[in-house]
C-alpha cells in the first residue's frame, strides 16, 4: 500500500526518493510523508510540494479507480515485476499501474522498442509499421509511447502482426494519452499492456514524458528510432537506452528531410543502422535466433519429388480432381494419388468428395516474399 501512494506522490524517476526509499523502505518514506517526520533528505521545497500531495492522496481510492478499468498495481518482488528495471537504479520505479491480462515480465523478456517523430513521413509511418509487424510476427513484443505518428504507427504494425505490444504512458492508465488514440489503446489492452508510473487520473506533463522514455529504454532489450529530429524524445530514449547498455538502431531516411536529421546524427555516433527486423534481431536476439530467422527453411523444401511438384499444382483456392493435378504436375495420375495421400498425412491438403484441396492456412506455390517483408 505504500508503494501505491508513493506513486502518488512522488514524481517518476526521483533519485532522490528512490535512494531513499532503498534506504528506509516504502512504509517507512510514506509514515514520514504522511506524518511530517523531520530529518528527511529531500530539498525543503520538494519536501512542502509532497507534503501538499499527502493531503489528497488516497491510496485505496487509487486501487479502486484500477480495479474499475481493469489496472493492477504491481512493484518490485511481484512475479511480473520486470527484474531489468532496477539497471535504473535509483531513478527506478516505485511501482507500475498496468492494464491487460499479459503479464509485463513475461512481455518484456523479449521487447523492443520502436520510436520516433510525431509528425513523421509517409515513409517513416511505412517503415515503423511494416517493421513492428515483422518483429511481432517473430515473437517480439514491441514497445512504444502511444503517441502520434511513429509511436502509433509501431503499435497498429504489431497489432497488424497478430502480435504483442505494450504502450507505455505518462498519463494514467485509465485516461490514456494522446485522447485520439483512444480505440488504439483499448486494442492494445486486448493484445498487449498498457503501462504506466502514474496512478489513474494522473495527467502528463513535459516533466513526465521524458521519465517516460527512461522507462522505455530499461524495459527493453534495445530501441530503434525510426524517424526523429534533432531535438527529440525519441533521441532521449535512444540516448538513455544507451547509457543503460542497451542496443541503440536506427532506420535511415531521405537526406532532404529534417525527420531523419535526428537518426542520422545517431548512427553518425556509432548507432546501428537498420532497415529490417532480421537486423534488429541478429543484435538483441539470443545467439543463433538470425540463423533461425534468415536462414529458415520452407517445409515444404523438404519434400521428396514428385510430392513438391504435386503439390504445387494443387490449386490455391477451390479443389481440383487427381487428373487435373497430375496434368498440372506433369506426372503420372498414380504417382499423383499417392503423393496426395502423402502430403494428406503431412497435414498438406484434404480430400474434397473425388477431388483435392489445400488445408487452410497452406500455400502451394505463392512466391517467397522478401526477408522481413513477408
Amino acid at each position: 500500500m505504500a508503494r501505491v501512494a508513493l506513486s502518488a506522490v512522488t514524481e517518476p524517476g526521483d533519485t532522490a526518493v528512490g535512494a531513499w526509499v532503498a534506504e528506509r523502505g516504502p512504509a517507512e518514506v510514506w509514515r514520514a510523508l504522511r506524518e511530517g517526520t523531520p530529518g528527511h533528505p529531500l530539498p525543503l521545497r520538494r519536501w512542502e510540494g509532497f507534503r501538499h500531495r499527502v493531503t489528497r492522496t488516497n491510496p485505496d481510492a487509487s486501487l479502486a479507480r484500477a480495479a474499475a478499468c481493469g489496472a493492477r498495481f504491481i512493484c518490485p518482488g511481484d512475479g511480473e515485476w520486470p527484474t531489468q528495471l532496477a539497471d535504473l537504479g535509483t531513478a527506478a520505479p516505485i511501482g507500475l499501474w498496468v492494464r491487460g491480462t499479459a503479464s509485463l515480465r513475461l512481455l518484456a523478456l523479449r521487447s523492443v522498442a520502436v520510436v520516433g517523430a510525431r509528425a513523421c513521413t509517409d515513409y517513416g509511418s511505412w517503415v515503423a509499421t511494416d517493421l513492428a509487424r515483422c518483429l511481432a510476427t517473430r515473437g517480439w513484443t514491441v514497445a512504444s509511447g502511444a503517441a502520434y505518428g511513429i509511436d502509433g504507427a509501431a503499435h497498429q504494425g504489431a497489432l497488424r502482426g497478430e502480435g504483442r505490444t505494450v504502450a507505455v504512458l505518462a498519463s494514467g492508465v485509465d485516461t490514456g494519452y494522446p485522447a485520439g488514440h483512444a480505440g488504439l489503446l483499448e486494442r492494445i489492452r486486448s493484445q498487449g499492456l498498457v503501462v504506466s508510473e502514474l496512478p489513474p487520473g494522473g495527467h502528463p506533463t513535459r516533466h513526465r514524458f521524458l521519465q517516460r522514455n527512461r522507462l522505455l529504454a530499461a524495459l527493453t532489450r534495445g530501441t530503434v528510432v525510426v524517424e526523429a529530429a534533432p531535438r527529440s524524445g525519441a533521441l532521449a530514449t535512444a540516448r538513455r537506452a544507451s547509457a543503460l547498455g542497451r542496443h541503440v538502431m536506427g532506420v535511415p531516411g531521405s537526406v532532404l528531410s529534417a525527420q531523419s536529421d535526428g537518426v542520422h546524427q545517431l548512427l553518425r555516433g556509432g548507432a546501428h543502422l537498420v532497415s529490417r527486423a532480421e537486423e534488429v534481431i541478429e543484435l538483441v536476439g539470443a545467439m543463433g535466433e538470425l540463423a533461425d530467422v534468415a536462414g529458415r527453411s520452407d517445409p515444404r523444401d523438404l519434400l521428396a519429388e514428385p510430392a513438391g511438384r504435386v503439390l504445387g499444382a494443387v490449386p490455391p483456392r477451390g479443389s481440383a480432381p487427381v487428373a487435373q493435378i497430375a496434368a498440372d504436375a506433369c506426372c503420372g495420375v498414380a504417382a499423383t494419388h499417392a503423393a496426395l495421400l502423402e502430403l494428406c498425412a503431412f497435414g498438406y491438403v484434404e480430400r474434397d468428395g473425388e477431388s483435392w484441396a489445400l488445408r487452410r492456412g497452406v500455400r502451394s506455390d505463392a512466391p517467397s516474399m522478401r526477408p522481413g517483408r513477408e
